[in-house]
């Protein structure tokens, strides 16, 4: 289900690429591994994320494959893809890695991909599994998918307290 566009898909940050998107639709929320993709979607009037799986990574094609499968099944309108910014605000080799990906992928779709800073997503989600007493061996299973949900959440409430602020659309 891979179909090359005449125009990339632009990758912009949220902020940004919110403004591309339709008022409403679901997004695909992505949470990047090296190992492991986690994914979560939103419903269409953007309120809630909620965990869809954790694809093992394979080839790049595979995976953007299976990401768009997903997004073509719950009719979205564009990706939000967690940026690993360090904690002084530079960009590392993750998040070089991350802006690669979302360029391949921008390559095969034409739904705007939106950039969120994650910064300490993985750590968050894997306290609150902790405070939940997840084992370890469960939690490794579905830290990436909730690492997602987190960072997809953190977007949408983003966007709802820009569309909450007064003299902002």
């Amino acid at each position: 289900m891979i179909c090359a566009k005449a125009m990339p898909a632009l990758i912009l940050p949220l902020v940004d690429a919110a403004t591309h998107w339709p008022a409403r639709g679901a997004l695909i929320g992505l949470d990047l591994g090296t190992k492991t993709i986690g994914v979560a979607v939103s419903d269409p009037d953007r309120r809630l994320a909620t965990g869809v799986e954790t694809i093992q990574r394979k080839a790049f094609k595979q995976d953007a494959a299976r990401l768009l499968a997903i997004a073509a099944e719950r009719k979205a309108t564009g990706f939000v893809l967690g940026l690993p910014i360090n904690m002084d605000g530079s960009e590392g080799p993750r998040a070089q890695s991350t802006r690669a990906f979302a360029r391949n992928l921008a390559g095969l779709t034409a739904l705007p991909i939106g950039l969120w800073d994650e910064r300490l997503s993985t750590a968050a989600v894997e306290r609150e599994l902790i405070g939940m007493d997840v084992s370890r061996a469960k939690r490794a299973e579905v830290i990436d998918e909730h690492a997602a949900i987190f960072i997809l959440q953190g977007a949408l409430d983003r966007l709802a307290n820009l569309r909450a602020s007064p003299g902002i659309d």
